[in-house]
């Protein structure tokens, strides 16, 4: 017999400050994980990432759980939990070849291409100004790709932008599904299942790729786990509590911590080219939720 989740009160007040603190927490998580990903590669970056967070959150999940989880809510857990490793690794990988806050200024077209996703997976209409939304944040992308062409530019940093823009697109599709899977499953529940999906995946690749990290970098590797953790956790539960046009303004707050932690950490310039890539892609997806209103 199937349980069905009881329907959630909507509590945008309680659920916007939650996210905020869901995109600072990821933020840091991104400054560790460039430099593990500079220091190991991308894959053993993230896979033992994946293997700390889900060594954390195993016993946290069989000591809370009720019920297995139904097929809807499974299916959901194994489609975001694979797109959510590509989409980190592609991420990880890329903003290793970029500056942070570059790399993040471009993943914001994510919350406007979700936009779209939601009006076709979770039926939210958009409206009209929505386009003209999407066409100022595309400029705002030129602009960003345009300054690194035709500046000091290298074949890896071109790949860098192209890997951002991927994982910008499955971010889309993984904010989109983030509130169809919090109405389904509680916030323990989806965080096991995403870290226990991508280390399956990751995984595979292990006899190939996969090194032993000194004590050291596992103690790096442990903090960027528990940041990973926390924010998959609070997020899952501001979705369930608010809607994702009035949570995806919360992303762009991570502009200010990537700009603030790549000169902190990596002694990255923000460049004028990159502000203002930054604010027309903002701009364009704060028309398109506003619109959506």
């Amino acid at each position: 017999m199937t349980t069905t989740t009881p329907p959630v009160r909507l509590s945008t007040g309680a659920a916007y400050p939650a996210a905020l603190s869901g995109i600072a927490a990821f933020s840091v998580m991104d400054a560790v994980m460039k430099a593990l990903t500079l220091e190991l590669g991308a894959y053993n970056a993230m896979v033992w990432r994946s293997w700390i967070a889900l060594a954390i959150m195993t016993p946290l999940y069989f000591a809370t759980r009720k019920r297995w989880p139904d097929p809807r809510a499974m299916k959901l857990h194994m489609l975001r939990g694979s797109i959510s490793a590509v989409m980190a690794f592609t991420f990880f990988w890329g903003i290793a070849r970029v500056p942070l806050a570059e790399g993040i200024a471009l993943s914001f077209v994510a919350p406007l291409i979700a936009i779209y996703l939601s009006a076709v997976f979770l039926h939210e209409k958009v409206q009209q100004g929505a386009i003209l939304a999407s066409l100022i944040s595309l400029s705002g992308v030129v602009v960003i790709a345009a300054a690194r062409a035709t500046g000091d530019f290298s074949d890896d940093a071109v790949w860098g932008l192209a890997s951002i823009m991927i994982s910008a697109i499955l971010y889309a599709a993984n904010i989109t599904m983030m509130r169809a899977q919090a109405q389904a499953a509680g916030p323990i529940e989806i965080t096991f299942f995403q870290n226990l999906v991508a280390s399956a995946q990751l995984g595979l690749l292990a006899p190939f790729l996969l090194e032993t990290p000194t004590l050291d970098t596992l103690v790096r590797m442990s903090g960027a786990s528990l940041l990973t953790v926390y924010a998959l956790f609070i997020l899952a539960w501001a979705y369930a509590r608010g809607q994702t046009q009035h949570l995806v303004s919360t992303e762009y707050t991570a502009f200010i911590w990537a700009s603030l932690f790549g000169w902190w950490f990596f002694a990255e310039e923000v460049t004028l080219t990159t502000l203002a890539g930054c604010a027309l892609i903002v701009t364009g997806c704060l028309m398109a939720t506003r619109n959506k209103e």
